[in-house]
Parts: structure tokens; sequence; C-alpha cells
């Protein structure tokens, strides 16, 4: 009898929604997606059925992996296998202009190539970079950082 109600115990375990129950790591590697996606200071998540996530930090903030990048306090997309798709809340700074970030694909991972859709490009990076999430830090202490005194503006 105990091994019956064990099955249907996870089989109800399968089909409720992911939430941040399961770390963003682990869902994002389930996913076929390298785990350091998003910044260290990620405070919930929510997936719904339709396969669309959104993600809510503690604040909004920069960090780098080939560069640097700008995380908006909640990020958005339609998370799918290797994929984030139609991504919201996600600017990358390149030749000194900051672009929305469209999508992130993981096609195959064998070469160990992750590719950023920054719109007027695509960006192939290192998978490795995203192994582990990055530290993430506010605008004003990265700039610092850089010794840099300007403020950043990412208003789209």
């Amino acid at each position: 009898m105990s091994t019956k109600i064990g099955f249907v115990f996870m089989a109800l375990l399968l089909l409720l929604p992911l939430t941040a129950t399961t770390p963003i790591q682990d869902l994002l590697r389930s996913r076929g997606l390298p785990a350091g996606i998003f910044p260290d200071n990620v405070k919930s998540y929510q997936l719904d059925r339709d396969g669309r996530l959104e993600v809510r930090l503690e604040s909004s903030c920069m960090a780098e992996f080939d560069g640097r990048v700008y995380f908006d306090r909640v990020v958005r997309a339609n998370l799918s296998y290797g994929g984030l798709v139609g991504l919201e809340g996600l600017t990358q700074e390149e030749l000194f202009l900051w672009l929305p970030v469209k999508c992130i694909i993981v096609n195959d991972p064998s070469p160990g190539i992750i590719l950023f859709d920054i719109g007027v490009a695509h960006k192939q990076l290192s998978i490795s970079l995203f192994e582990v999430p990055p530290s993430c830090m506010p605008q004003e202490i990265m700039a610092e950082k850089l010794g840099r005194k300007e403020k950043f503006d990412f208003q789209k």
C-alpha cells in the first residue's frame, strides 16, 4: 500500500509548476542551460505551464561575463530546452552601447558555446563563463570598481 501512495505523491510533484523551492540553477541545468546565467542575488522565480519564466532579483544590478551586463529587478523570458527567448530585463554592453539581450541559446553544449542575441549581432561566448552565478553589484559600485564616475542609463 505504501508503494502506491509514494507513486501517487511523486506523480503529483511532477505535475506542480516549478517555483522557488527548486534553485534556479537546478532549473536551468534541467533545461540544458548553464547554471550561472542569472546572478547570485536571485530572490525568487516562477515558471508557468506555458514556459514563461519570471526571475525576481533582490535589486537591479550589474555583473560581468565577457563584458558587463545589467539585470533589471525582474527578468522575464520564455524558457525552452536550451534557450531563453523573448528576454526582457537583461542588457549587455557592446562597444560603449547598452543593447537589450533578446535571447540566450545553447543549441549544442558539446562545443561549449552559448549564443547571446543582442539584435544587431549574435555574440558567441564560452559556456564556461556561465558555470557559476556571477556576483551582481549595484551599478554605482560597478562604476566605482572600474574607476568611472558616470551613471548608466538603461531606459529602453
